[in-house]
Parts: structure tokens; sequence; C-alpha cells
């Protein structure tokens, strides 16, 4: 007799699109012109269905027989992947508010062989000849010379559901807010803390867990003595601290939205500033690296030397990998109707009589901002590390077109452009110390103009 069969099973595999949308704005479109066919500007990365995706614009096209007729555009791939089937769409925002904007989609389409693969990281797919640009710079898409793009991409995924026939869903943890509640109510407090008059009461024990330096602290001091007086720090700093030790979380502050700094003072004045001070002292490296998330949304060309500096004094090397990229990103001789000036400093070797690079600074409005002032003075050490960073910077600028790093200039062995130079020599411990400012004009196709390395 057969053996009765069993309950049946089932399952089910799903395939469908994990999609996501990144804008692109490009300003200064008539300066981006003349950069050079196949030559393009990329957008910032975006994370869609696991994959690190890029926008590249080329304002004079990317196949050398249109002659520059066309701008393209394409989407990238722009991490490690094998063969990554994805949708995707590309929209020119018409910016008259009337609505008309130029899309090219799959989504609204049915595709015959299916959705498009990228078969490795660097693959594209776009359209070379995405707008005539005659049109474009008469149309409504292009206003105050800016361009908007919007990119869609809808990864491809696949996976296979069972029936399930209960879920349990789990809270997140909350073992913060309860040891929030601990600091808030003070009970069982066995220390106190006295910043400048304000007393604050906790516990040995969380410290101790939380911070090193704290333990370190706790474990040298006399058993009756429960009171240490902070003078290094102000009271809502200290409170800031204590609240991520209890918390594991940022403080809620309006002094955590970005600084805007264009100074020092205002720089090392922001509560970000100050907690990233703290999390060096006490040794706090998840609070380091959250003020340092905070910081690193406030870096721009006014503000860049100062969180240098200031992450350099407190070790948040996340933050100052970000600073020194971001001023050797702006160390670049840029497009013609810039005028850049730089400012260097040449040692003559006594031995080889060849002059060594040791002193090294930002151009343009990086160089006019106080905190490269405070940078130069106080900080002499950065000169080099920067340096350092603009030749790495070197590949990446030089296949940008008519654009040249100025690490490019300074190592040329010949003059390539003409130059402006106000010169002092003079006779410093037996070194021959120059002071150079260097013009570098390119105020159009006369004298001075940069000109493309062939």
């Amino acid at each position: 007799m057969p053996s009765p069969l069993g309950s049946p099973t089932s399952s089910r595999s799903v395939t469908q699109t994990v999609n996501g949308s990144h804008r692109f704005t490009i300003k200064g479109y008539s300066l981006a012109k003349g950069m050079g066919v196949g030559k393009h500007i990329a957008s910032e990365s975006f994370t869609v269905g696991g994959y690190q995706w890029a926008i590249y614009f080329y304002p004079d096209g990317k196949n050398p027989e249109d002659h520059s007729t066309y701008v393209s555009v394409f989407v990238a791939l722009a991490s490690e992947g094998t063969d990554v089937r994805a949708l995707f769409e590309l929209t020119l925002l018409d910016q008259s508010g009337k609505g008309k904007h130029k899309v090219h989609s799959h989504f609204d389409r049915a595709l015959e062989s299916g959705p498009y693969t990228l078969k490795y990281r660097g693959s594209m797919w776009g359209y070379k000849r995405f707008f005539r640009r005659a049109m474009l710079e008469t149309s409504d898409f292009l206003k105050d010379d800016c361009l908007k793009i919007n990119c869609t991409v809808g990864v491809v995924v696949s996976e296979t559901d069972c029936p399930r026939l209960h879920s349990i869903q789990v809270p997140e943890s909350d073992i913060g807010s309860h040891f929030g509640i601990l600091l808030e109510n003070e009970e069982g407090s066995d220390i106190t803390f006295n910043v400048f008059g304000e007393k604050f009461h906790a516990h040995k024990l969380v410290l101790a867990a939380r911070s090193p330096v704290f333990e370190a602290e706790f474990s040298d001091r006399m058993e009756d003595d429960n009171e240490i007086v902070v003078t290094d720090m102000e009271p809502k700093v200290f409170k800031a601290l204590l609240h991520f030790i209890y918390r594991d979380s940022l403080i809620d502050d309006e002094e955590f939205v970005g600084t805007s700094s264009s100074s020092m003072p205002s720089v090392s004045d922001a509560l970000a500033a100050k907690l990233l001070a703290a999390a060096d002292k006490y040794d706090l490296p998840r609070l380091r690296l959250m003020c340092e998330s905070v910081l690193c949304k406030d870096i721009s060309v006014n503000s860049v030397a100062n969180i240098l500096a200031l992450a350099d004094r407190h070790y948040a090397m996340d933050l100052k990998s970000v600073c020194l990229k971001f001023a050797a990103e702006n160390l670049v001789v840029s497009e013609k109707g810039h005028i850049l000036y730089f400012w260097f400093r040449l040692f003559m070797d006594p031995g080889s009589g060849q002059p060594v690079v040791s002193d090294y600074s930002i151009g343009a409005a990086v160089m006019r901002s106080d905190g490269f002032e405070y940078l130069k003075e106080n900080c002499p050490s950065l000169q080099s590390e920067l340096l350092k960073t603009v030749a790495g910077c070197e590949e990446e600028f030089s296949g940008g077109g008519k654009s040249r790093s100025v690490w490019a200039h300074l190592s040329d062995g010949g003059d390539t452009i003409n130059r402006s130079v106000r010169q002092q020599t003079w006779e410093n411990g037996g070194e021959q110390n120059q002071g150079m400012w260097v013009q570098l004009d390119g105020g159009g196709d006369g004298e001075g103009s940069p000109r493309q390395e062939e």
C-alpha cells in the first residue's frame, strides 16, 4: 500500500526593480564648453540597488564624428559589478515652469530584449546625441547658465519567496533611552562634575565602560573623592558629551546645523568642533566620527583651511582626508575666463642648488580666506600633506580637458604659459629663500591663455 502524500509545498519567484533617482545640476555650462570631445563632467556617485552609479555629461559630445554638434549624457556603473541588469530614465528638466521636460525612459515601454546589461565597472548607457547643442542653448532647459538632469535607475533583482505563517517585528534597540533616563534622574549617581559652576551627576561604571580615559581617571582617584572640576570645556559641551556617552547619539541641538563658516572663530566655536575636541580628549572614536560627519557637511572654499587644521589637531583622519582632497581639487587651473593666484615658497638646496617645494597653499578664494592665513602660520606640516594630495589628484584632473593642476605647472620643466612673477630673494641661515606670487591669467585666446597638453 503506497504511503500517503505529504502536504504540498510552494514557492514563488519575484523579479522586480529597485528604483532610485539622482538630480545632477550643472552650473556654468558656458564655461564647460570647449573642454573637448569625449571629456565629461561627472556627478557625485549615488547608490541604487546596492550599486554605485554616476551621470556623465559631455558638453562637446562623446562622438568625434559629430564635431560637437550634440551634447551627450550617459549613466555609468561606478562600482564593481558583473552583468548588472537595469532600466534607465534620463530627464532634462524644463526650467520655465511649463513642465515640458525632455524624457528618455525605459520604464513606460516594453523592451524587446529586456533590461540593459552593464557587464562591468565603467559600463555606460546613454545617448551620444542627447540634444543638439545650438537648440539647447536657446531653450528653456538652460537657465542662468545652468542645466538640471534627473536620472532614475531601476536595478533588476530576483528573489524566491516561500510562505511564512507568522512573523514578529522586533523594534529598534531602546537601551540608549533607558540609560538616558538614568542620566536625567541621577538615580544611583556616584560622581559629580563641576563645569564652571554647573554640576553634572553621573555614574562611574557607565563612564568607565564607555571611555578608557574615564576608566583610568577613576582608578587613580581616592574612593571618597567624588567631585571632578572640569576647566577646559564649556557646560553645554560637557552636557552633549554625557548625552552621547549614555544615549550613543548626538544631542538634539540647533548648533549641529551647518555653521556656514567663513572665519576661524565661527568654526572653532561651533558645538560640533568643541565636541570633536572632547571626543579626542576622552578617546571616544564613535563620537569623533559623528562630529566629523557634521563638520564635513560645512566644508567650502572659505572654511576648508580652518576645518583641516581642526581635524589635524584632534586626529580626525576621515575629515582631514576629505579636507585635503577638497583643497587639492580647488588648486586646479580652470578653463578660460578664470584668473587664479597661487603662492608657493622655494628653498634652494645648498648641496645640489635645486629648488625644493616645501610650502604650498591653495589659490583663489581659498587663499584669500582668514583660515588659510591661520593654517600657514600655525600648521606648517599640513602644507606638505596638501602637496602630496595635489600630486595624487594629478591623474584625475589631467584628463579633464583644458585644465591642469597647479602641481603640473610647478613640476613642468618649461614655462608652458605666460606668467607674471614678482620675486624677492634674500639670505637666511645659509639657504636661499624665494617668495613668489604667480599669476595664471586665462583671459581668452590671447596672451596668458592656458593651452591643452598634447
